[in-house]
């Protein structure tokens, strides 16, 4: 019986950092101060996914300059801590101008935003990709953010809660016209059917909306929506709403629990489990000898100072690192904020990790694992990884940029395709045929 075929996904983010903060520092990189935020730049790597058969590019975005980490902004900025990082989604027009196939996705929080306006946006942004547009659904879970808004970050349930009555007022809305309410009829001046057009009228424990959407039904009737939650509350969101879910699970063991997790949830609100794709994160480190990948990696790894690691670790725990001894446990901690990590502080043999040593791993990859080897070595990690978690794909990150993502295409890919584990080409034009 044939094996299914994987989906493969590449990570972004508008900066000069993604999850490894060696990135700019990388001689590979070719890095300028500002080369990172040209609109070419992600147009390029468009193309290249494209030529991949990639299923989406898809950008990770955080609105804020943490200052966890020592209660200071400068090892932020120092490190290039997820800082600067422009907005994302302005680049999805831009690299969708120059593909017609690839999918286009990025994060934007319904914490600080009202339903119609992302509704309206992301409909839009539909209509402007012919279908390919991909909306990461998150709220906001650290101090910084809420603060750059005016407003105090909101507990785990309550979030979920909206962001879950959120989501259905923009289903709403994109329901608000028929998919023929346009008429343009021109001997009778009937432009749409309005009655075809219709209020919602919703108003629920959060949000309220009288519609309808002022844009008519995109191709999707919305962009398809993405998910990354990790808590009870998150995951439950996921299983309702989500297209394909962005997980990072830096154990095969711990995948396969969250995979089995998250389908279990899926069958028991009565949902098809395939409707969902769940994508790992890894980060491949690809060389012509596996001596020489070793040495990519060892170099790569290098590059992150413990400090950087510390105050990326802080940003995305929301808890100040430096209040730790470096040489603490991590697996017997307690406190809340570091319980939304915890199977990361384990390592794969037992025993936990350091706080200094997850702080590197965090600088290094934010903990996917780094798969290391020849095309075929990582291939065959890949193949294996999925064999033991069950699906269904991975989101790619590089290491650096530009040429890692080409390598990764040009060597590993066609490697997969040999083995019938990837597409050889679109079968579909839209970001959710992608994902089936």
């Amino acid at each position: 019986m044939p094996k299914k075929k994987m989906h493969i996904a590449q990570f972004l983010v508008h900066g000069p950092t993604y999850h490894s903060l060696a990135m700019w520092r990388h001689p590979k990189s070719e890095m300028t101060k500002d080369n990172w935020a040209r609109p070419e730049l992600y147009q390029h790597i468009a193309r290249t996914c494209e030529r991949g058969m990639f299923d989406m590019v898809f950008f990770a975005d955080l609105n804020y300059i943490s200052d966890t980490f020592r209660g200071s902004l400068e090892p932020a900025l120092r490190y290039a801590v997820q800082a600067p990082e422009h907005d994302p989604v302005p680049l999805l027009s831009y690299m969708g101008a120059v593909t017609s196939h690839i999918g286009l996705g990025a994060t934007l929080s319904v914490s600080h935003h009202h339903p119609f306006y992302m509704a309206r946006l992301w409909a839009t942004l539909d209509h402007l990709t012919g279908g390919r547009a991909a909306w990461n659904v998150v709220t906001s879970v650290n101090d910084n953010q809420a603060a750059n808004y005016g407003a105090e970050r909101e507990p785990t349930d309550t979030r979920y809660e909206k962001a879950g009555e959120f989501i259905d007022v923009c289903q709403q809305l994109w329901n608000s016209w028929d998919e023929d309410a346009v008429v343009m009829d021109r001997e009778n001046a009937i432009f749409t059917d309005s009655t075809k057009v219709r209020r919602i009228e919703f108003e629920g424990e959060f949000y309220k909306s009288r519609g309808p959407l002022n844009v008519i039904r995109s191709p999707q009737n919305g962009p398809a929506l993405l998910q990354a939650g990790t808590s009870p509350k998150g995951k439950a969101l996921a299983a309702k709403y989500a297209d394909a879910i962005f997980a990072i699970q830096p154990h095969a063991r711990d995948a396969a629990a969250y995979y089995v997790d998250i389908k279990g949830r899926m069958e028991a609100i009565g949902r098809d489990p395939n409707t969902c794709k769940i994508l790992y994160g890894m980060q491949p480190i690809i060389g012509e000898s596996e001596a020489e990948a070793a040495e990519k990696q060892e170099f790569h790894n290098s590059l992150v100072p413990e400090d950087g690691g510390m105050a990326i670790l802080s940003a995305h725990l929301n808890f100040d690192m430096s209040t730790l001894s470096p040489d603490v446990e991590m697996a017997s901690r307690t406190e809340p904020e570091l319980q939304r990590m915890k199977p990361r502080y384990t390592k794969p043999s037992g025993g936990s990790y350091t706080a200094r040593e997850i702080a590197t791993r965090h600088g290094q990859s934010v903990s996917l694992p780094q798969f290391v080897g020849t095309a075929k070595s990582v291939a065959d990690q890949m193949e294996a990884f999925v064999d033991t978690v069950g699906g269904d794909g991975f989101m790619i990150s590089p290491i650096y940029c530009p040429g890692a993502i080409e390598e990764f295409v040009d060597l590993v890919v066609p490697e997969l395709q040999r083995r019938g584990l990837f597409r050889t080409a679109y079968s579909g034009t839209t970001q959710r045929a992608h994902l089936l």
